[in-house]
């Protein structure tokens, strides 16, 4: 079934998913038309972006969960690079428009040039990222077998797998961060405070919430929340597509666990050494 899905689109030296991505869909997505009323979600991928999605569709929402309830994520913030941009755009019944991207800050960043749209920028650390990733190739089908952890890490510090190098991903959107109006939250922030991270956002976004609002927020977009709701924990894309029985979307833990002591040190040494952060 992997076989099936796992084409792989080539775009400017980056690989890319074939079943969600095209020649022609990354070329809109770059020559895309921002609206200075645009939010954009940026993250490189198993960064946060699902919860990221979650918290501004709230905070738009102010605190009422019916949309995130009701509504796939993928049309609520749907993703600037993938075929169904157009589809999703029509149907999505948000007052606000919310896009979401995995694309590197040299192939977007001329689109934003003289915009307002309100650039998110969501990091994770890269140890957890790169687990995270790892564990999403295993039950994807649109993604390569990842090999062993050791393959895979090599793969990521080299940036050779699907969407690129981390480390260019994040240098290059925070080299970006002056000349756009781009808020930086990490996952980090959202896991220890929640609450305060959704007072940053709604305050980046010009949206003030009443307290209640506010709390109606951080229970819905808790982690407990977001994984049992179908809306945004993948349980509703075909099973051809993801492979339920193997895992799922939505992991937290202790994501450090597949690093021995040998690849931690490798990985610390690999960054320092390059000075890539």
């Amino acid at each position: 079934m992997r076989g099936t899905f796992t084409m792989t689109n080539m775009f400017h030296g980056i690989l890319y998913p074939g079943h969600l991505h095209t020649q022609d869909s990354l070329q809109l997505a770059v020559k895309f038309q921002f609206q200075d009323t645009d939010v954009l979600i940026v993250s490189f991928p198993k960064s946060g972006t699902t919860w990221m999605q979650e918290i501004v569709g709230l905070i738009s929402s102010r605190g009422d969960p019916h949309l995130s309830q009701t509504v796939p994520n993928w049309t609520r913030a749907p993703w600037l690079e993938h075929i169904y941009l157009a589809e999703m755009l029509n149907a999505s019944p948000s007052t606000l428009r919310v896009l979401t991207t995995h694309l590197p800050s040299h192939l977007l960043g001329p689109a934003l040039q003289g915009s307002k749209t309100k650039v998110i920028y969501v990091s994770r650390n890269p140890k957890d990222v790169v687990v995270s990733f790892y564990h999403f190739h295993q039950f994807t089908n649109f993604l390569p077998e990842p090999g062993s952890f050791s393959e895979f890490l090599n793969q990521f510090l080299e940036g050779e797998q699907h969407y690129g190098s981390w480390f260019e991903h994040i240098n290059g959107w925070m080299g970006q961060e002056a000349a756009l109006n781009l808020l930086h939250v990490t996952f980090e922030e959202m896991s220890m405070d929640l609450p305060g991270t959704v007072d940053r956002v709604s305050s980046f976004l010009q949206r003030p919430l009443l307290e209640d609002e506010r709390n109606s927020c951080v229970q819905h977009c808790s982690f407990s929340s977001m994984k049992d709701n179908k809306m945004c924990n993948y349980s509703l894309v075909p099973d051809e597509i993801v492979n339920h029985s193997k895992g799922s979307f939505m992991r937290k833990g202790s994501l450090h666990r597949l690093f021995s002591l040998n690849t931690s040190s490798a990985f610390i040494k690999d960054v320092a050494t390059t000075n890539r952060v």
